[in-house]
């Protein structure tokens, strides 16, 4: 009979493992786009959507712009905003057969401190390419967000990282880059659990509500595990 294989997994990477993450890399293009969204602990969409016109190199802030997008749907009888729930319209009580759908979209900014490497990699990179203009903006990447993913992906098996595992699903999954904005904040929470801790990395991560900021406390399983072993070490016999 053959002998299963049995996948090398954990559910978050460390600080070193994003380095070699980073390292791997075959272009410096990549490698910044892999630091920034390791250090910054960006969203892939936030990366891709950074301008040099966003950073500035005196104070080392980067302006970070996420575009958030929501679809409002409303009656087709008065155009009353509706709920997913409703059956009737609250305002004309026609019922709801078809809907209109449109897509609202929010811009949302936020300025984090960036280290001095990262933007001394970054003068590096811009010396060496000619960006792309966008209403007369200078564009850092130039890349499809499945272009970047693939990146990602392919440098963490050039890397030999371990594939992260989603106990919620019991699925095993690549190195992907929210992986890395994951590790960003299960690194920062392990350094200053406090809720003032929290609220600056809800800050430097851009979540509106500090509940999804908090999630990243219960990734540090040692944290519980010894605080349940301690409730149990009087009763522990003598010797052990």
């Amino acid at each position: 009979m053959a002998e299963e294989k049995t996948i090398e997994a954990q559910a978050y990477l460390d600080q070193e493992q994003t380095a070699k993450h980073e390292a791997a890399a075959k272009n410096l293009r990549d490698q910044l786009m892999i630091r920034i969204t390791r250090r910054l602990g960006c969203r892939i969409s936030e990366t891709l959507n950074l301008y040099v016109e966003n950073i500035d190199f005196k104070r080392s802030l980067i302006t970070i712009r996420h575009q958030k997008a929501r679809v409002s749907i409303s009656c087709p009888q008065c155009n009353t905003r509706l709920r997913k729930s409703d059956s009737f319209c609250p305002h004309c009580t026609a019922k709801v057969e078809a809907v209109i759908q449109k897509v609202i979209s929010h811009p949302k900014m936020r300025t984090v401190p960036v280290d001095k490497d990262t933007l001394e990699m970054i003068r590096g990179y811009m010396k060496g390419v000619q960006l792309e203009v966008v209403e007369e903006k200078h564009k850092l990447f130039s890349l499809s967000r499945q272009h970047a993913w693939q990146i990602f992906v392919e440098a963490g098996i050039r890397a030999g990282l371990p594939k992260i595992y989603n106990p919620e699903t019991e699925k095993y999954h690549n190195i992907s880059p929210h992986k890395l904005r994951d590790a960003f904040a299960v690194h920062a929470m392990k350094l200053n659990p406090t809720m003032e801790g929290a609220r600056l990395l809800q800050e430097q991560l851009g979540h509106k509500d500090i509940g999804t900021t908090m999630r990243y406390r219960k990734l540090a399983l040692e944290e519980q595990q010894d605080w349940y072993d301690k409730l149990f070490e009087k009763e522990k016999p003598s010797g052990n």
